[in-house]
């Protein structure tokens, strides 16, 4: 009787879960543009001070309005000319990087925090409770996103922190009302039953069960959320609510600059420029993350 091998046949070992992410990922093209342009944004934002030739701020008054170096008029001393004020234009774009990157960061932290826990509490509430959430939900986007901005701005005050405050309160019905879909499906799947059988309590089941299995579309809107903060920022700013002078807030920079744009036109461009490169990346890079974090678009 032939003796049976004790090794089970070899069987195909399943990729890892960060190279089936990145399968998906890299398979969207403008997705990975827009990682290299947002790592190149990130780059900028974290060393600014290296990386910008002089201080933001520093005014010099023999090249008022001095024109890009490959124009005529202009010098590589200013590669990128200079503002109304005789300020260096690249310093000021290479530090409102780090601006732009640091209100992304703090509204999107802000909003996916408070969003996610009240969405969590109305998913596991009572349903008069839950009722209650959503219809103060519904009445905060009842309104234009950016007017309620401006409102609560007015209230708190011109600055980029009331600014992002603002932003951040706009944002968070948006992460409720998904946070509260994705437990309403999961709450009803056999895990969860399973969870409340075994003795399970209640937080345990909101913030150890459920939650981790909802963080896919939430990583995507957050994605998504990061460069509409950034819009709204520079919104803001443009309007006099964000940033205030000299700040090197993109927004603001194009507030300064309005009534030279026929004069000079680099001095609107280039922060023009900067918003909508920086937007459409994350843009891109949010649809390649909703590729790859969504079931149903893989491919079996």
């Amino acid at each position: 009787m032939a003796e049976l091998s004790a090794t089970p046949p070899k069987t195909e070992d399943r990729p890892s879960a960060l190279r089936e992410f990145w399968f998906y990922f890299s398979e969207n093209r403008g997705a990975v543009m827009g990682l290299w342009v947002f790592a190149a944004f990130v780059f900028c934002a974290a060393f600014a001070p290296l990386l910008a030739p002089y201080d933001p701020t520093e005014q010099f008054r023999n090249h008022i309005l001095q024109p890009p170096a490959w124009q005529q008029g202009g010098s590589w001393a200013f590669p990128l000319g200079t503002d109304p004020l005789g300020r260096d234009m690249l310093s000021r774009l290479i530090m409102g990087s780090r601006y732009s990157f640091f209100v992304g960061i703090v509204v999107v932290c802000v909003a996916v925090t408070g969003g996610v826990i009240v969405g969590l509490l109305s998913g596991f509430a009572p349903k008069w409770v839950d009722t209650m959430i959503m219809r103060v939900m519904d009445i905060i986007l009842s309104f234009p996103s950016l007017l309620l901005a401006l409102v609560l701005v007015a209230i708190l005050g011109p600055s980029l922190t009331n600014a992002m405050i603002a932003i951040a309160i706009v944002f968070q019905p948006h992460y409720v009302r998904l946070t509260r879909a994705s437990v309403l499906s999961e709450r009803q799947k056999d895990y969860v039953t399973s969870a409340r059988v075994a003795g399970a309590s209640k937080a345990r089941l909101m913030f150890k069960t459920v939650l981790p299995n909802c963080l896919a579309p939430i990583i995507v809107q957050a994605a998504l959320s990061f460069s509409t903060a950034i819009l709204d920022a520079a919104a803001l700013g443009f309007l006099g609510m964000g940033a205030q002078p000299p700040t090197p807030e993109w927004g603001t920079m194009l507030a300064e600059a309005r009534e030279f744009i026929l004069r000079a036109w680099w001095v609107v461009t280039f922060p023009g420029l900067a918003i909508l490169v920086t937007v459409l990346a994350i843009n891109l890079m949010g649809d390649g993350l909703r590729d790859a974090l969504d079931p149903k678009l893989k491919r079996s």
